[in-house]
């Protein structure tokens, strides 16, 4: 099991190094960033503790695939299999049964480790088999296979709006509309192969303009009952939302754009660097999307006439 365990840290490495973080920075930045939002979110709403709850069975739920446990079987003995399992499932929840134990509220801390333990026994054969219906079949592929891998996200969002009306508490319905963002730029992450690109058969500034208006098309279907329904109840946030909701998508097309401009390579450092300046200031994102959108181009350029 320690070689497993030493695989998944390099594969971790090299995947941040892809992304543009520096795999010590990111180990940095993680927890400082999970301390912080986790501290936000047990200010402002007193379901804090159902959210974390949630947001762990969102997690656990990733890691009862079909294909990724039938291999780890094949892999390891029964005892063994169970046991590695075990100790992802807590690791995972670990960070989680942290906080709550420093936010006074240990009592939850039982149920994580219940939810940790279900979930292990939790396979191929104890699942239903369905095809997850999508509205985004006929633009593929970013959202029609990212939607169906990570669907149990959109329930805690809406969860989340849900609760921010119940409270009163409009900044909690903001982070659902964060929640449901972050989600679907991680749908960008994974590059297609150059056929895809090539099949559209049209310029590089057409493709990019096409893919652009089919992520905010349906990045709109997928936020559309979080924005309603904080229209109807913070009539007053109106501005604030909206504007909100722009800066949202302006960091949506940087990183489609941030995707092409080093295509067919990973983003980079730079890259990295470049949208992690933009969170501390938006207005640069003035700057860096016609910037992206231009080397965009030139990276493209090979693929489409």
């Amino acid at each position: 099991m320690k070689g497993y365990f030493l695989l998944q840290f390099k594969m971790l490495n090299r995947s941040l190094t892809a992304f543009g973080f520096p795999p010590l920075l990111a180990y940095i930045l993680l927890p400082a960033c999970f301390v912080g939002l986790s501290g936000y979110l047990f200010s402002k709403t007193e379901f804090a503790e159902y959210i974390f709850l949630l947001l762990a069975f969102a997690l656990l739920i990733k890691q009862t695939g079909r294909k990724r446990n039938e291999f780890l079987k094949s892999c390891f003995t029964r005892t063994d299999y169970i046991k590695l399992r075990l100790l992802e499932n807590f690791v995972l929840m670990l960070p989680f049964a942290m906080y709550l134990i420093f936010a006074k509220a240990a009592i939850f801390v039982i149920p994580l480790v219940v939810i940790a333990v279900v979930f292990v026994f939790i396979t191929n054969n104890t699942t239903l088999h369905f095809t997850i219906p999508t509205p985004f079949y006929k633009k593929p592929f970013e959202f029609s296979v990212g939607f169906r891998n990570t669907f149990f996200f959109f329930p805690i969002a809406y969860i989340l709006t849900y609760i921010a009306v119940s409270e009163g508490n409009f900044n909690l319905g903001l982070f659902s509309i964060i929640l449901v963002f972050l989600v679907a730029m991680s749908y960008y992450s994974k590059l297609e192969d150059e056929y895809y690109i090539w099949s559209y058969g049209v310029s590089s500034h057409l493709f990019l303009i096409e893919k652009i208006k089919t992520a905010l098309g349906y990045i709109t279907v997928l936020v559309l009952p979080i924005l309603i329904t904080l229209s109807i109840y913070f009539t007053t946030e109106l501005t604030t939302l909206f504007t909100f909701l722009l800066i949202a998508y302006a960091y949506l097309i940087t990183v489609i754009l941030g995707k092409y401009a080093v295509y067919p390579n990973e983003m980079n450092i730079p890259q990295g660097i470049l949208i992690a300046v933009s969170l501390l200031f938006p207005p640069i994102l003035l700057g860096i999307i016609p910037y992206f959108f231009f080397q965009s181009k030139k990276r493209l350029t090979s693929l489409l006439p």
